[in-house]
């Protein structure tokens, strides 16, 4: 049993949040009766499923699932969704165990740039999402890199095999997969220590005055849409962005960027707080569309890191998939 005053000190865990990775182990009851969660209220007159939601990181509605099905008590009792949190109210929260599902390996081509014992380096092509997830359980990353890789590290357990850092869905480029649980260990310690160079190209609407800057903002979830980031001060964490602008073509601009940080959506919120949103963004941009993309122009470019059995540093690059290119020749007319 854990005892969480401070509930984001989450311990034997690395979040995506954190370091755009997936490196954690939950601790079960005996009998995988679910992970046990003690939290003690540090405010009052809000409601439970809101509260908990906030602490948690989850949706409402998990939330209010856990408290259905009575696994959410509070000073010992049982409460009701709309149950008003006092302060030092001691909430016991089981966390269900995860399903176990059985991932097939499926035949799907991927470009794999790079291989060895240790690791992989891929380019993902944007529409795919990198792991089984409710509603996406085949056609994903992880599937073809089980039937292409055969060996993956197990850290992340059946859904997560191999995967150290995620993209976006509409996010396409280069990639880390572990094929051991040593090189795994090792590269999530790099992303936690901002060791792994990560360089990506945007496309944004607008022209940015400025050659080069550092957007220094915090993320957190936004409190309207628990999907989607936003810049603020409450229950965020930092995040840093620097860019550098490559071309300018009027109404357009595109921008090399790096992360020193790996939140979620990381770039996306934060060229929208600038006010150039990512072209194609639906989700943090504009709705209207007049290049017919499928996603947003964003492509990790560039993947630095040093090699957990060589200790050698590497380097790869890849190039701008086509859907971009062609944007960049239809406004440079």
């Amino acid at each position: 049993m854990k005892d969480f005053n401070n509930f984001e000190e989450k311990e034997g865990r690395i979040d995506f949040d954190d370091y755009d990775s997936d490196d954690f182990e939950d601790d079960f009851l005996p009998g995988d009766e679910g992970r046990e969660i003690i939290l003690v209220s540090d405010g009052e007159k809000q409601r439970i499923d809101v509260f908990l939601s906030d602490k948690l990181k989850e949706s409402r509605n998990f939330v209010q699932k856990l408290i259905s099905d009575g696994r959410v008590t509070v000073n010992e009792r049982k409460v009701k969704a709309n149950y008003k949190v006092k302060l030092k109210d001691t909430l016991r929260i089981i966390i269900p165990p995860p399903e176990v599902l059985d991932v097939a390996a499926e035949d799907i081509p991927l470009d794999i740039v790079y291989e060895d014992m240790d690791l992989a380096v891929i380019n993902k092509a944007q529409g795919m999402v990198v792991h089984p997830a409710p509603g996406h359980y085949t056609g994903t990353l992880v599937n073809g890199l089980m039937y292409h890789l055969k060996d993956l590290s197990t850290i992340n357990g059946v859904l997560r095999p191999g995967i150290v850092h995620r993209l976006d869905k509409n996010t396409s480029g280069l990639m880390l997969v572990a094929k051991n649980d040593k090189a795994h260990n090792f590269l999530a310690q790099c992303l936690k220590d901002h060791s792994i160079k990560r360089i990506y190209y945007a496309l944004v609407q607008g022209n940015i005055k400025e050659d080069e800057g550092e957007i220094n903002a915090p993320l957190g979830r936004s409190e309207k849409d628990r999907k989607k980031y936003t810049v603020t001060q409450k229950n965020s964490k930092e995040a840093i962005t620097n860019y550098w602008v490559v071309e300018r073509y009027g109404s357009y601009t595109l921008v090399k960027l790096r992360l020193k940080t790996g939140r979620t959506h990381q770039i996306r919120v934060h060229m929208k707080h600038i006010g150039h949103p990512v072209v194609g963004d639906d989700v943090y941009g504009t709705k209207s569309d007049k290049f017919g993309l499928k996603g947003q122009l964003l492509h990790s470019k560039t993947l630095g890191f040093v090699h957990p059995a060589t200790s050698q540093y590497m380097e790869f690059d890849s190039e701008l998939p086509d859907y971009f290119i062609k944007v960049l020749n239809k406004i440079k007319l």
